[in-house]
């Protein structure tokens, strides 16, 4: 529908709000799914995780450089895409 969750915000570390997190507390749980929006007309999802760390709401360095690489792919997707969608 082209509106922002109401409960995103920026993941911090990745310059805006290009990549946002939405996050989710269920049942004494804390969900989270990161996605990009930096690709016009599409949407990516990063990573769904659920948030075990006891040390502060900090995301895990793992978690960080697993959205990372796949932001990477996503922008490799995109371009390619693209590239294919000109060529018709």
């Amino acid at each position: 529908m082209g509106g922002k969750h109401s409960n995103s915000k920026p993941l911090k570390g990745f310059g805006g709000g290009g990549v946002l997190e939405v996050v989710e507390d269920d049942d004494g749980n804390t969900y989270r799914e990161v996605y990009t929006v930096r690709f016009a007309g599409v949407v990516y999802v990063l990573h769904v995780f659920q948030k075990k760390s006891k040390s502060g709401i900090k995301t895990p360095v793992a978690d960080i450089e697993k959205i990372r690489a796949r932001l990477k792919i996503a922008e490799e997707h995109y371009a390619d895409w693209k590239r294919q969608d000109s060529e018709h």
